[in-house]
């Protein structure tokens, strides 16, 4: 199975603006899998860094793939 990593951009700002500390990285088992989100996330296996012509159903435009082994 692929597990997509992506960096919320949303929360980076909102962060900085309200002076939180809410966890900016998104990761999904699947594209239509339930995202967790961390604050550190160590992956395993072969990993893809991908730029696409289409974004993933959440909006992200450059993820990670992540091929776990």
């Amino acid at each position: 199975m692929i597990t997509y990593i992506t960096v919320c951009k949303n929360t980076i700002l909102s962060n900085l603006k309200r002076g939180t500390n809410n966890p900016a990285i998104r990761v999904s088992k699947g594209k239509h899998g339930k995202p967790s989100r961390h604050h550190k996330y160590e992956a395993t296996g072969t990993v893809r860094v991908i730029t696409g012509e289409k974004p993933l159903p959440w909006g992200a435009r450059v993820w990670l793939e992540v091929e776990e082994t």
